[in-house]
């Protein structure tokens, strides 16, 4: 199954947010893909007050990209906000597309490196997969990297491919964590991770908040055996992958991490 990764710039308004969706799905979709995964906060950049701009998913920024996966064929994954009942949004990944739909909430928040995301953000709670063209996917953001056991609880579920979309946040040593967690969680549950990052917004001249998670780039492809396939630099880019699930299978007979687990 070819999936492509969008690697880009959001800013703090929705709508133009979106324009550069459509731009992105399209030529994703002239490259024949058939998912196009954007990153975590695609729908408003970090540093904007969120409440304002967090809509449910049946509002009509969902609808928008509901319409525009329709349009193309393809399945769309993209990072919202949604309202959460205490009055805080929940960082939501919505994926939508031709006999898919599922919305998976953040469950591990970005509470680390002197950033406090819970003070805004609700935690989800809900391990969520979701299958295409016989493939079932695992969705997962950011900070989750962090937590090995959100993959394997992928993998047990069936998935051979988990989707990482981040906006990962900038400072020293950090994207060589970036590199060796997604690598590491392929070797955990020995699956596919595709890991989608925000551009850097250096790389462009784009204004970033102070302190924001706003992205680093580096957006890669991960096979199951923790061997980089394909990888971006800091700047936006569309990264264009095949993926095996065969080769899972393989994986996993030669280094059955998974069936040889004594603890949990």
């Amino acid at each position: 199954m070819r999936i492509a990764l969008s690697q880009l710039t959001t800013g703090p308004d929705p709508a133009r947010n979106l324009g550069l969706v459509r731009e992105q799905t399209r030529l994703a979709a002239d490259a024949g893909a058939r998912l196009v995964a954007f990153p975590e906060a695609t729908m408003a950049c970090f540093g904007t007050r969120l409440a304002p701009v967090a809509e449910p998913l049946d509002g009509p920024w969902a609808t928008e990209i509901r319409q525009l996966a329709k349009e193309t064929g393809l399945v769309v994954v993209a990072g919202m906000f949604t309202p959460a009942a205490d009055g805080r949004v929940t960082n939501t990944l919505l994926a939508t597309g031709p006999g898919v739909e599922a919305a998976y909430d953040k469950i591990h928040l970005y509470d680390a490196f002197g950033f406090t995301e819970s003070a805004t953000v609700a935690p989800g709670s809900q391990i969520v997969t979701f299958d295409l063209e016989g493939i079932r996917i695992g969705l997962a953001t950011c900070y989750d990297v962090r937590f090995p056991e959100l993959f394997r609880a992928h993998a047990d579920a069936g998935a051979v491919l988990s989707l990482l979309p981040a906006s990962w946040g900038a400072g020293e040593g950090k994207r060589e964590q970036w590199e060796l967690l997604v690598r590491a969680r392929a070797l955990d549950a020995t699956l596919w991770v595709a890991a989608v990052d925000q551009a850097d917004p250096a790389a462009t001249g784009a204004p970033a908040a102070p302190g924001a998670p706003t992205g680093i780039g580096h957006s890669a492809i991960i096979g199951p055996d923790g061997t980089v396939r394909e990888r971006l630099p800091a700047a936006p880019g569309l990264l264009i992958a095949d993926i095996d699930p065969d080769e899972v299978a393989a994986v996993r007979r030669a280094v059955p991490v998974l069936a040889n687990r004594r603890l949990g």
